[in-house]
């Protein structure tokens, strides 16, 4: 038997609100649970105390008898130092912008470039000509 320590929505529309349970893999998102161990408001602010509330002991002992906590809970608990965070997948290349889109990126740093050079030097040689005239 699969075990994992996932969410559990709750709340109404619009207004999520989570119970973080142990449950079997197989078992329906919202249904049977063997234990809870806490809740998860994801509308409160960050650094809000009961954003996350849980049990750590319980966490600690269903990770130690190999439960999986999702890759959500994951990153939740290695904020807490409970576990190590996930590691974080590689983009795909899909979403990377196109080959004519990168040489017109290009194109409009070189002329910003040129423009800052060129507005330093007409500045040195402003500059400088106040300096020969005395």
């Amino acid at each position: 038997m699969a075990v994992r320590i996932r969410l559990s929505r709750g709340g109404s529309k619009k207004r999520p609100f989570y119970r973080v349970v142990v449950a079997d893999q197989r078992a329906p998102r919202d249904g049977r649970f063997i234990e809870k161990l806490g809740t998860y408001n994801p509308l409160l602010p960050q650094d809000h105390e009961q954003r996350l509330v849980i049990d750590v002991e319980k966490v600690s002992a269903w990770l130690k008898k190999g439960a999986q906590p999702t890759e959500r809970l994951q990153k939740l608990f290695a904020k807490l130092g409970l576990c190590e965070a996930p590691v974080i997948h590689e983009q795909p290349k899909k979403s990377a912008p196109r080959a004519k889109t990168v040489e017109r990126m290009k194109e409009k740093e070189e002329k910003a470039k040129a423009a800052a050079e060129a507005a330093a030097a007409a500045a040195a040689q402003a500059s400088e000509e106040p300096a020969s005239a005395e």
